[in-house]
This record gives C-alpha cells, structure tokens and sequence, in this order.
C-alpha cells in the first residue's frame, strides 16, 4: 500500500474534510444577534442551536462508525458529506426558531460521518506512534478553520447576510466529498469488514464500553474537550457583552486560542515518538488544570478580560494534545473495529459537551463567572477521571 506519511494532499484533503465541523460551529457564532433578529427571538434562544448541532454530531457517530466498519470507510464520508451540504443550503430557508433546531440537529448528525469515519481510516493505514503523528499533522491542518472561522463568518454577516455563511458551509461540504471520492484511497477491504448486525454492534459497544481503562481516556478528552465547548458556547456573549469587545474583533480571540493550540500540537507530533502519547497526554492535562484555576481566580477576582483570555488560550490550546493522544490509546486497543471504538470515543466527548454547553447556557451571560467556573470544574473533572479510571488501572 502507499506509503501516506509523506503524501502531502492526503493530508489536506483529511484536513479539508475535518475542517467541516469547526467550520460549521465557529463560523456562525458571530451572527448570533442577526440570526435571531431575523428569527425574532431572543439571542440566549439561539445559544441551544450549538447544543443540538453537537448533540446530532454526537448521536450521528453511533451509526456512521459501524456502518463504517460494514460497507467501507470512503463511501460512509461521501454520503455524510453531501446530505450535511444539503441541510447547510435547507437552513437558509427557515423562518422558523424550531426548523433552526431540527435542521442544526440533522447537520450535526450527517457531518459527524467524516469525523469518526476518518479516525477509523487512519487507524487502518498506520500504526500507534505514525497515528499519533499523522493525526497531529491533519489537526495542524484543521486549526486552520476555527483560525478564520469566526473572523470570517462576522465578516461575511456583515458584507451580506448570515444565509451567506450556511452557503460557504454547502460548498465546502461538496468539494471535500468530491476530493475524497477522487483521491483518498478506502483503507478497509471487503475481507475485513465486518457483517453489519445490531446485536453484533451492541456487543462490540458493550466490549469497548465496559473496559475501564478506554472509559477512562474516553472521559478525560470529554471533560477537557467541554471546557473547550463551554467557551464556545457562552464566549461570544461573555466576551461581547461583558467585556465589550466588538463582535468583528471577537474572532481576533481565536487567533490567540488557535496559535497557543498550533504550537501545542506541532510539539505534540514532534515529540510524541520520544515521549510516548501516555506522556504528552499527561502534559497536556496538567497545562489544563493551570489554567482551569487561573480562570476560577479570573472569575473570583474578577480580573476582567486579558487575564480570562489568556487562561482560556492555554486551556484551548492544550485540547488538541489531549484529544489526540487518548484517542490513540483506544483506537490502538481495537484494530479490527476501530469504526466501532471511534464512534462511542466521539460521541461521549460530544454529548458531554453538548450537555455542559446547555446547562451553561440556562445561565445568564450578563457575568463571565458561569463561564469560567464551569471551564474549572469540567478540567478537574477531567483529570480526576484519569487518575481514577487510567493510572490506577496500570
């Protein structure tokens, strides 16, 4: 087989394909106010649509994962691809709040199928360390998209209209499906695929469900990645209305979480051979908890806005680290169902960030403690389920 670690347009390509979901996550968050002026509804009614949106992501890869392992990885990501395409063109014509939610929900669950399609894809072509690598490689790629995502997404509100936002989403999503079908190669052959049978797929569930140690990697990146997801919630509106940054500055925010988080993984892939992933992941965890009290400091003292953002820099910075390497760790413990094990590894990581997000967004923006308290609390529980359920089981 090809030999992929030095094929320069696999990896853009990949990189394209899982810059989707960031994209359609971050480039909307500026055009919160507009989307619900045109909705006429309120702005906090709008924050639930980012909620849905990961909820559908997560419940979607519990079907794409297995489906994957059955009938190919290439087909199952150009199928998620284009339906999510269609829904990002369908979500310019709604007049309604609740259609929003619906349409969001199903964007969610089709555009999961590349996320946790394409994990499985790269465990099939390489072995624990090159994955740890080359998926630190294809991240370097994707931070390109939550980079511009909220710059451009406010500019584009600004220049012409929110719809203009789900257009780019459609395209994006069309021309990656095409690109995948033309170049990338499908990694699972006939002979290994597995029959696809419910009962089957529930017992390989239950295998990887029930082992201690995979719950307890699969748990650390969900509580570190929810810190993550309750700045992505509540971040416009904090930093906008408490902070009073412009919403067309707000992405200039991300420049400073994406370029802590460029730096981190770049480091992670270079020294994950020499280190180990067991290493770098413990790394990362402790950069988090740092920061994760930094901010409860930032919200008790109420320090205001640069010493918040950079605390909430460097725990961003540090989810990539994370995610990458407990992932690893998992997927190096399943090879033959590695659809199967990324599947519940991405959707326990979304769900869990799909329910702190909306528990945090019953709170009121009008302060930045909400935010910052539940960042905190989601890394210490982050790093209580690693030593519990990951070191102790050593």
């Amino acid at each position: 087989m090809k030999n992929y670690n030095t094929d320069i347009l696999f990896i853009l390509i990949l990189g394209l394909l899982s810059m989707l979901t960031p994209l359609a996550i971050d480039m909307y968050l500026p055009s919160f106010g507009a989307i619900a002026e045109d909705l006429q509804v309120s702005k906090e009614r709008i924050q639930p649509t980012l909620a849905l949106f990961t909820m559908g992501f997560a419940l979607g890869q519990l079907l794409w994962g297995p489906l994957s392992d059955s009938y190919g990885r290439k087909s199952m990501m150009v199928t998620g691809v284009v339906i999510a395409a269609v829904i990002a063109l369908w979500l310019t014509q709604v007049e309604e709040l609740y259609h929003f939610y619906g349409l969001r929900f199903l964007q969610g669950f089709f555009g999961s199928a590349p996320a946790v399609v394409a994990g499985a894809l790269l465990r099939d072509l390489f072995n624990k360390e090159a994955l740890s690598k080359m998926m630190s490689m294809i991240m370097l790629v994707t931070m390109i998209a939550p980079l511009v995502a909220p710059i451009l997404g406010g500019h584009i509100a600004e220049w012409f209209h929110w719809h203009a936002i789900f257009y780019l989403l459609a395209a994006l999503g069309l021309l990656s499906a095409l690109l995948v079908w033309l170049r990338i190669p499908e990694s699972l052959p006939k002979e290994k695929r597995v029959p696809f049978d419910l009962m089957g797929v529930l017992h390989n569930y239950r295998t990887v469900g029930t082992n201690k140690r995979v719950l307890g990697y699969i748990f650390t990146n969900a509580f570190s990645y929810s810190g993550m997801f309750c700045f992505l919630t509540s971040g416009s509106l904090v930093y906008t209305g408490v902070y009073g940054v412009a919403p067309q500055h707000f992405g200039y925010f991300f420049i400073l979480n994406i370029g802590v988080m460029m730096v981190a993984t770049f480091l992670s892939g270079r020294f994950v051979s020499r280190l180990g992933t067991e290493r770098i992941l413990r790394m990362g965890l402790w950069v988090q908890l740092i920061a994760g009290l930094w901010l409860a400091a930032c919200a008790f003292f109420q320090w205001g806005l640069w010493p918040a953002a950079i605390g909430v820099a460097f725990y961003v910075g540090m989810v990539s680290v994370v995610s990458s390497n407990a992932n690893t760790a998992v997927l190096a413990l399943f090879p033959r169902t590695a659809g199967t094990a990324n599947s519940l590894i991405g959707m326990l990581r979304f769900a869990t960030g799909a329910v702190i997000g909306a528990i945090l967004a019953l709170f009121s923006t009008a302060s930045d403690k909400p935010m910052l308290f539940a960042i905190t609390l989601c890394i210490l529980a982050s790093v209580a389920t690693y030593k519990l359920l990951v070191k102790s089981e050593k």
